[in-house]
């Protein structure tokens, strides 16, 4: 009998099926992520007639929906109800799919404002579910099998993704551009990806949910997410971060519109470019791994951020080509390059916030990590797109002239529209890789570790509207952040008991002191039964607590 309350017993039969489950949901959400997110988002809202503005606040809804997390943990904790609030987020955000899949057929303000809104309420209410459900999970996966059990959820997400990807763009290939057949394209993606969610909903609802343990009181959220910020090397971190984040994303969530509407390429060629770019950052991320585990992570960084911008400014150079062919492949190749630099840059700044993070507090650290690059990454679009109309109306040439006694060699640089935001985020970048120099590289977590869980954190949820995979990855907030907290707090109350003891222990006098080894001695022989004895003290007076027999 399904139910969407916690159990105060899960077998294990019980476990093992949910955890089965689990894997097999991943084919019905992946397809869900597939037909309606990342490059086919942005598609379709340029296919209704979307603003610049608008695909800006498209760009930004997934990263700022991540700041409703902090609300949700406090939710989660309150109703202590994780799957009830995974399975309810669920079944709303993906209905608000058919309402988009509606808009396909018709036109006008009235529905772009409504598909904008349909997909607010998707990016809200997931952060909120992602919340609950990392919680929930974190629980039903014994923690020895979690990297397992994710590498399998991975691997079916991987594959429905790239299948579903190909077969969406060729999909697009085959309609032209505004007609009622790629109307149905879109609708039919849409309304696929609705009944596969809802499906996915049905099968969460069929795992199992642990009773959260019980707590000790409440957590106060926001001295815990202050703390890192009073942490200089670590401010210093967070710095690079707010500042990288904004600068690949004030451009690169329009790479998709500089193809389509400047370059005049088909949807279908971005989307066999986001495949391209997918394949390249899963390929990288075990290489980049292995080169953080041997190496300082600030090195692994000193490589990709460089590489990755680079690529941005050097898509200046497919609006100068005037060969189809050549800038194809130029694309092509860019694409490669940024799927594999964004994996390290991903991994490593991750890795970078856990070491710098002391014992004890790394999800804290993690989650203060995580709002920055939300706020960074949610903001620089919106300027973005509201900056778009002002640079699409101006033009820059710079002309490049060689004069020999053969003749003159002219090489014209013309930027124009997008070109600029390439730029600018390219000086962006350069000033974010400065602010990483500042930042001294240290901690006591164990690198081998750090690289084996971020493996599979960063493998998960890497959709969004850009062409190139990855950029998502560092904005979940750790499920544990609260319980970690607690778990502190539980610390240093046992120690401070032990202390209390030990006090105790030295204030008892010496007469006293020798009596009580005197019993001890007498019980270790005249007790029967192996079990431990307890020893407390109040005044001089011993004790004996948990003696049987």
């Amino acid at each position: 009998m399904v139910t969407l309350f916690p159990q105060a017993h899960v077998s294990d039969a019980e476990r093992e099926h949910g955890l089965r489950l689990l894997v097999r949901e991943a084919a019905l959400s992946g397809g869900t992520a597939a037909l309606t997110t990342g490059v086919i988002l942005t598609a379709f809202a340029l296919h209704l007639g979307a603003s610049n503005t608008m695909v800006g606040v498209l760009a930004s809804a997934p990263f700022l929906a991540q700041l409703l997390q902090l609300p949700a943990i406090l939710l989660v904790e309150r109703l202590r109800t994780r799957k009830r609030i995974a399975v309810v987020t669920s079944l709303i955000g993906r209905a608000m799919l058919a309402v988009m899949a509606v808009t396909a057929f018709f036109s006008g303000t009235v529905p772009l404002l409504l598909f904008l809104a349909a997909q607010l309420v998707v990016c809200g209410l997931g952060a909120i579910g992602t919340c609950a459900w990392n919680a929930w999970l974190r629980d039903l996966a014994p923690e020895d099998r979690l990297g397992r059990v994710f590498a399998k959820r991975t691997a079916w997400l991987t594959a429905i993704s790239l299948i579903l990807g190909l077969a969406a763009a060729l999909a697009l290939h085959l309609t032209p551009a505004g007609s009622l057949s790629r109307n149905l394209v879109f609708a039919g993606m849409f309304t696929i990806g609705c009944v596969t969610g809802l499906i996915s909903a049905r099968v969460v609802a069929a795992m199992p949910e642990p009773e959260m343990p019980v707590t000790d009181g409440p957590v106060r959220l926001k001295r815990l997410l202050t703390q890192p910020f009073r942490d200089r090397n670590f401010a210093r971190l967070l710095g690079f971060v707010a500042s990288w984040q904004f600068a690949i994303n004030l451009a690169t969530p329009f790479f998709t519109v500089f193809i389509v509407r400047q370059l005049r390429f088909e949807v279908s060629f971005v989307m066999v470019l986001s495949v391209v770019s997918q394949v390249a950052n899963l390929l990288a991320l075990r290489s980049w791994g292995v080169l953080s585990d041997r190496f300082a992570n600030k090195l692994v960084m000193a490589v990709c951020a460089p590489a990755y911008i680079f690529a941005i400014v050097a898509m200046i150079g497919a609006s100068q080509f005037e060969n189809r062919t050549l800038v194809a492949a130029w694309l092509v190749a860019l694409h490669m390059l940024m799927g594999a630099a964004i994996a390290g840059v991903t991994l490593t700044s991750t890795n970078i916030a856990l070491k710098l993070s002391p014992k004890g507090s790394a999800t804290a650290y993690v989650a203060a990590n995580a709002m920055v690059t939300a706020v960074a990454a949610g903001l620089a679009p919106i300027l973005g797109g509201l900056l778009a109309d002002f640079f699409a109306r101006r033009e820059l040439e710079l002309l490049l002239r060689w004069s020999g006694p053969s003749g003159t060699l002219s090489l014209p640089l013309i930027l124009t529209n997008w070109d600029f935001y390439f730029l600018i985020a390219g000086l962006l970048g350069l000033y974010a890789i400065h602010r990483l120099s500042l930042v001294a590289e240290h901690g006591e977590i164990e690198r081998r570790e750090m690289v084996n869980q971020l493996l599979s954190e960063t493998r998960r949820g890497i959709r969004n509207i850009s062409s190139v995979a990855g950029l998502r990855a560092a904005t979940d907030l750790p499920a544990s952040l609260l319980r970690d907290a607690r778990l502190r707090r539980r610390l240093r109350r046992a120690r401070a008991r032990r202390d209390e003891a030990r006090a105790a222990r030295r204030s008892v006098p010496r007469g006293a002191t020798e009596a009580v080894a005197g019993a001890r001695r007498v019980i270790q022989v005249t007790s029967s039964r192996p079990e431990p004895v307890f020893w407390s003290f109040a005044g001089t007076a011993p004790c004996l607590r948990g003696l049987r027999g």
